[in-house]
């Protein structure tokens, strides 16, 4: 049997439906239900490709998205009012609140306790800073579940006679990351060679997605839907080898 995995890509399927209507642009009082439902769905298939642990509560929201849209979809009954209340309220009224409880959470991490994370800094910049290049975003886990998604939809469709090789262990594909940046950034599209199969795609991006949840590794963006780079976030030989070990 093959192993299953939980990594804290999102908090819950709250949590996974803000991303994609934030992703989409669209206005959380006016959700397109079907785009999002096929959106989600399409989540939860790549979770399914990922060996990820799904939680009950996601297949839960993956029902009511689907009665929703079903609902929406259906001709109003004869006879039945047509002012009949709009079926999106209630899922509208669960991610207003998960918003409200999410940014408070975020309010009360931004605060420093007992001067944590409170560092002294200069004045003065330093003439070498004068030609910056262009700001960087941090990426977070979500946008690069985004970015693999985009890869593995570029690959062939797998045979259903092809002959599976030996298991790739993902314990070695983290090394072998830590090293290809050691010796600089390299793009998330370039992190597999040209030929990787799917299952080493997969294989080295959850590697990936443990070391940027150790902090090991940054993914940065220079602008929405642009390229992202990898790069190591302890450069430090000394570091890299303790990561290396554990």
């Amino acid at each position: 049997m093959n192993p299953r995995f939980q990594l804290d890509v999102f908090e819950g399927p709250l949590d996974l439906l803000l991303h994609l209507i934030k992703k989409s642009e669209v206005d959380v009082h006016d959700i397109p239900i079907a785009t999002i439902t096929e959106q989600y769905l399409g989540y939860l298939d790549l979770f399914a490709q990922l060996n990820l642990d799904l939680a009950g509560e996601y297949l839960v929201m993956a029902a009511t998205l689907m009665q929703i849209k079903s609902r929406l979809l259906l001709p109003p009954i004869e006879g039945e009012e047509e002012d009949e209340e709009d079926p999106r309220i209630a899922l509208v009224q669960q991610l207003e609140e998960y918003q409200r409880f999410r940014a408070a959470a975020g309010q009360l991490a931004d605060r420093d306790i007992l001067d944590r994370d409170v560092f002294r800094r200069s004045t003065e910049i330093p003439e070498q800073q004068t030609n910056e290049l262009p700001p960087l975003r941090e990426l977070d886990l979500a946008d690069l579940v985004d970015a693999l998604r985009e890869v593995l939809k570029r690959l062939p469709e797998e045979s259903a006679h092809e002959i599976v090789g030996d298991r790739i262990a993902i314990a070695d594909q983290i090394p072998r990351i830590l090293e290809r940046l050691r010796s600089g950034d390299v793009e998330f599209t370039s992190l597999c060679d040209a030929n990787a199969s799917r299952r080493e795609i997969v294989a080295t991006f959850l590697a990936l997605l443990e070391l940027v949840k150790m902090h090991a590794v940054r993914a940065l963006q220079t602008e929405r839907f642009g390229p992202i780079l990898l790069a190591l976030a302890v450069p430090r030989d000394a570091e890299v080898s303790r990561l290396q070990k554990e």
